[in-house]
C-alpha cells in the first residue's frame, strides 16, 4: 500500500480544486525531416484515440487530447501524480508542406503525424536547352 509522506500533498490538491492546473499540461514532441516528408512525434501515453482531434486552418496544426483520471468517483486518491485533462499544442507549418495530405497514427502511447513535402517546394531539374535550338530563319 502507498503511504502518503508529503505534509503538502493536500494543500497541493486543494490549490489545484480551486485554482485549476497548477503546471500547463505539457505534450512534449520530436520533429524531423525524413526524406519527403515532415515527421512529428507527440508523447501522450494514456491518451485514448477517441479523445485525440486535429485539426489545419491556415498552416497551423492543432493537436487535442485528453487523459481522464482511471479511478472511479467515489475512489479516495492516495496518490494522484500523473496529469490529467486536456492538453493542446499548436504547430505553424511552412507553406512548402501539403497539409491536404496529413497521415496519423497512434501507437504505443506516441501520435505520429507525416506532414509530406508539397511538390511544388519540392527541387526540381531544370532542362537547359542548347545554342543551337534557338536558330534565326532567314527570309
Amino acid at each position: 500500500m502507498l503511504m502518503r509522506t508529503d505534509p503538502f500533498r493536500e494543500f497541493d490538491r486543494l490549490a489545484q480544486q480551486v485554482f485549476g492546473p497548477t503546471r500547463p499540461a505539457a505534450m512534449p514532441m520530436d520533429a524531423y525531416r525524413s526524406g519527403d516528408d515532415f515527421v512529428v512525434h507527440f508523447d501522450l501515453p494514456g491518451i485514448d484515440p477517441e479523445t485525440i482531434e486535429l485539426d489545419v486552418e491556415r498552416n497551423v496544426l492543432n493537436v487535442r487530447a485528453e487523459r481522464r483520471n482511471p479511478a472511479p468517483e467515489a475512489a479516495e486518491m492516495i496518490v494522484a501524480e500523473r496529469p490529467t485533462g486536456t492538453f493542446t499544442r499548436q504547430l505553424f507549418l511552412g507553406d512548402t508542406l501539403d497539409t491536404d495530405r496529413i497521415d496519423a497514427s497512434y501507437e504505443a502511447g506516441v501520435l505520429t503525424l507525416r506532414i509530406p513535402v508539397a511538390e511544388a517546394a519540392k527541387p526540381r531539374r531544370i532542362q537547359i536547352t542548347g545554342g543551337d535550338s534557338r536558330r534565326q530563319i532567314s527570309g
